[in-house]
């Protein structure tokens, strides 16, 4: 993380990062994702199911150990988290060199992954608004300390497609992580004078703390918008996907298998598992 970027992380509460992925990177990703969208279309209401702490029920795939919510109807969002288990193509983004350089610049704990979600939105979706005073915010605090900026959780959003503010781009109310007043817009972005948006090219990256306003424009394009989601936070966070808020992450032991260590001790429960041994 450069001077500049953590003085704009700090003062907007996210960066916009060019070329975080190669050609060759965002490609492979793209295909993964391409034919999990498949799979998971497939069997999304399939059992066996599990009901997330949140109220939501997913399916938990058994043979790519995945779980997904949601349809490819018109306005709606297919969500696979856990894709880790489904595919070694995402292996990629475990330990990916220069996000784990801006990670530990905002964490001040050791950092562990604790989100893994692909969102995939059709047209006329969009993302509600959350974060930037609200009560789940104050769960990822952000603050600034002696040794520098400290985050509760950190997310990197990664693009494998061209995303403009028509086709459903990501958008934030800059400098909301500092606030601690709810917002008075309601919980649609595009009725929202704060929200801006961030067009992104292929191979870009979105960083931000969770404590900020943050969600999507509605996407008026035939374009079906894909995204990676990967979260940070402390080791003792447990897993903030929605299927398993406050569980430990669901890794598997196929998956555990083929990372090395320094990618294994990325999750907390691979120190649990470790320990019990």
């Amino acid at each position: 993380m450069t001077e500049i970027e953590r003085y704009e992380f700090d003062r907007k509460g996210y960066i916009v990062i060019p070329d975080m992925l190669s050609p060759d990177q965002a490609a492979s990703l793209a295909g993964a994702i391409d034919w999990l969208e498949e799979h998971a279309l497939e069997h999304v209401d399939a059992l066996p199911r599990k009901k997330s702490p949140w109220g939501a029920e997913y399916h938990r795939d058994e043979t790519y150990g995945y779980h997904t919510n949601g349809s490819d109807a018109e306005g709606r969002t297919l969500m696979i988290e856990d894709f880790w288990n489904a595919d070694k193509s995402f292996d990629i983004l475990v330990d990916h060199e220069r996000t784990m350089g801006y990670v530990r610049e905002v964490i001040q704990e050791r950092p562990t992954i604790n989100n893994s979600e692909i969102r995939i939105r059709y047209t006329e979706n969009q993302s509600g608004t959350h974060g930037g005073g609200d009560e789940v915010s104050r769960k990822y605090r952000y603050r600034h300390i002696s040794q520098g900026i400290d985050c509760m959780m950190v997310r990197m959003v990664y693009f494998v497609q061209d995303v403009t503010n028509n086709q459903g781009a990501f958008c934030v109310v800059p400098g909301s992580h500092k606030t601690s007043i709810p917002a008075p817009y309601g919980h649609d972005p595009d009725e929202d004078p704060s929200m801006l948006g961030l067009e992104v090219k292929t191979g870009d990256a979105i960083f931000f703390t969770e404590n900020l306003r943050h969600g999507g424009f509605t996407n008026h394009s035939d374009q079906v918008r894909k995204t990676l989601h990967v979260g940070y936070g402390p080791y003792w966070m447990m897993s903030q996907n929605i299927a398993t808020m406050d569980e430990p992450q669901y890794i598997t032991d196929e998956t555990f298998a083929r990372y090395t260590d320094d990618q294994a001790s990325l999750f907390r429960a691979w120190h649990e598992i470790h320990h019990r041994r």
